[in-house]
């Protein structure tokens, strides 16, 4: 079983910076493939970006593709989500995902195993 905890949400102005981490316990973190999501209020929860468990490549979604950036210190068990150039619409609450042996990039958040419980991001306009 794997917890995943993140932090780094809050309030921003629009052009702001934030970075979400998203720390797991237990071991063999290196083995899984971790991902972001986003629901807004009334709206389904979306894909952000993946990076997969055995190498460094990255994928987004094309609304955040070139502001954000997702990295993975497998000695830290932690995942990041670099979000700058921040705008109104990226206002969500963000869950980061874990997939066991997650070789390749997973688009679905059907596709994770594992699920934290979210942090807020909201961004004044």
């Amino acid at each position: 079983q794997v917890q995943l905890v993140e932090s780094g949400g809050g309030l921003v102005q629009a052009g702001g910076s934030l970075r979400l981490s998203c720390t797991a316990s237990g071991r063999r973190f290196s083995f899984y493939a971790m991902g972001w999501f986003r629901q807004a209020p009334g709206k389904e929860r979306e894909f952000v970006a993946t990076i997969p468990c055995i190498s460094s490549r990255t994928y987004y979604a094309d609304s955040v593709k070139g502001r954000f950036t997702i990295s993975k210190d497998n000695v830290k068990n932690t995942v990041y989500l670099q979000m700058n150039s921040l705008i109104h619409e990226d206002t969500a609450l963000y869950s980061c995902a874990a997939k066991r042996t997650g070789v390749g990039v997973y688009l679905s958040p059907n596709a994770y195993d594992y699920w934290g419980q979210g942090t807020q991001v909201t961004v004044s306009s």
